[in-house]
């Protein structure tokens, strides 16, 4: 899910990671395609494909992106999606499709040797894999990173995990995790720069609305379930939903409908998630063993050794049991 539009009534400050500490729920799938793809575009196809033509670039993601939590006094906790919202099947068919048309250009490009269009395409075309889910698993077990699997939505599980208090915040860059009530979600951890912190609470103070209220705004600009109404924006929706009280007032007036749109409130609101898992925050990554996990899958010393010396420092500065 992701619902851009909302940055425009989000309560979102620049943080420094340095001013941060905690456990962070990370949505696995959003932050890993990310790193995936930037992983693909900036680095050699010889780096990350076997000799059997596998792709397992996420390695690569994985041992660059960590050290940024352990240099901190962050513990991540990586929540992997489980089953797909029926609503979404919509949206990942035409994602899909949208990846064979950029598979087309890529294939056009290669033929022409476009170097330049060749690498932005690839990143453009990268998905998460058997072989990327099974082996991310693998070595962040290495790691003694702490991971939990969703019944369905990665990021839904995260803001339940904060809304219990179970974690300290929802790392993830999509904004919809404002419409899943996560109290803190810290955005741009994969960037190079520091963090943006968004706030659920002080977003509806600042615009006087109820949870219920803050997803019939989103609703009505349109989310991953939906179309939104036609010349409605977030600011325009927080205005509407003051003057009608909510979703089917604004509708009713109108003249508008929002299909399922019942059934996309309940999936913000009551998602479905669990209590089922456990979190053991005191940290012993096992590097020799990600290492050798690493240069199994034929993964070149040079492109990761940085990254796994970067956590060696933090542990042997700071120790990671002694965070919690």
């Amino acid at each position: 899910m992701g619902n851009a539009a909302l940055r425009e009534i989000a309560v979102i400050e620049d943080v420094s990671f340095d001013s941060l500490d905690g456990v962070v729920a990370v949505d696995a799938h959003n932050w890993l395609y990310r790193y995936l793809t930037t992983t693909v575009r900036f680095t050699s196809e010889d780096a990350y494909t076997t000799e059997d033509e596998t792709e397992v670039a996420n390695l690569i993601g994985i041992v660059q992106g960590l050290p940024k939590f352990f240099e901190h006094d962050l513990i991540p906790v990586f929540v992997f999606d489980g089953g797909v919202t029926d609503l979404k099947s919509e949206e990942i068919e035409e994602r899909r499709e949208q990846r064979e048309r950029y598979e087309e250009q890529l294939e056009t490009a290669r033929e022409k040797g476009d170097a330049r269009v060749i690498s932005r395409l690839e990143s453009r075309t990268q998905r998460l894999t058997d072989v990327i889910h099974e082996t991310t698993r693998e070595l962040l077990t290495h790691l003694d990173v702490p991971i939990v699997e969703a019944p369905a939505e990665g990021e839904a599980q995260a803001a339940h995990m904060a809304r219990t208090g179970a974690v300290d915040y929802v790392g993830s860059e999509d904004y919809d995790a404002l419409l899943l009530g996560a109290p803190l979600t810290l955005r741009q951890l994969t960037s190079s720069g520091d963090p943006e912190r968004m706030d659920f609470e002080a977003t509806l103070e600042k615009h006087d609305l109820t949870w219920e209220q803050l997803v019939d705004v989103a609703l009505l600009c349109g989310t991953d379930f939906n179309d939104g109404v036609d010349g409605i924006g977030p600011k325009t929706a927080v205005r509407k939903i003051h003057e009608h009280g909510d979703l089917w007032g604004v509708l009713d007036t109108e003249g508008e409908y929002v299909e399922h749109a019942d059934v996309i409130q309940e999936l913000f609101l009551n998602p479905n998630v669990t209590d089922e898992y456990s979190i053991d925050t005191e940290l012993s990554p096992d590097i020799g063993a990600a290492r050798e996990y690493v240069a199994d899958w034929e993964i070149p010393d040079t492109t990761v050794e940085r990254g796994f010396e970067r956590v060696e420092d933090s542990v042997a500065q700071t120790g990671l049991d002694d965070w919690m």
